[in-house]
């Protein structure tokens, strides 16, 4: 069930994607207010447009996050694997199953680290007088 989920969830958020699908449902919309005087501008002919744009709505909703769930799941493995063969620390994996502050906390560490990098870096470069 779930691989063929991910199979639908793909070929509908390529598919919604495409400007051909933006321009079918600007078709839609222009053929739907164009409609309205036929139909008296009635309380159905508005129904009609309103039920199918919040249905529509509610599945992309869905599917769009799945999309999303995958994407964001594969680039953060691929950062892993990064993470695990290059020099860099290996506790970073895993972080993004850390609570928000927790992860904040990371950041910070980060940020303190680069600033510390900078100022080495300019340091060295003062003390080898290749600063201007």
């Amino acid at each position: 069930m779930e691989k063929l989920f991910t199979t639908i969830a793909n070929a509908v958020a390529h598919a919604a994607g495409k400007p051909a699908a933006f321009m079918l449902c600007c078709c839609i919309i222009i053929f739907w207010a164009v409609s309205g005087p036929l139909f008296n501008f009635s309380d159905t002919w508005q129904l009609i447009i309103n039920t199918g744009t919040t249905i529509i709505t509610f599945l992309m909703v869905f599917l769009i996050q799945n999309t999303q769930n995958r994407d964001g799941a594969a680039l953060q493995a691929k950062l892993d694997e990064l993470i695990r063969v290059g020099e860099a620390e290996n506790r970073f994996i895993g972080i993004e199953h850390l609570s928000e502050s927790e992860v904040e906390q990371f950041r910070l560490l980060c940020e303190k680290a680069a600033k510390a990098h900078d100022e080495k870096q300019k340091h060295n470069a003062r003390r080898l007088g290749l600063a201007s």
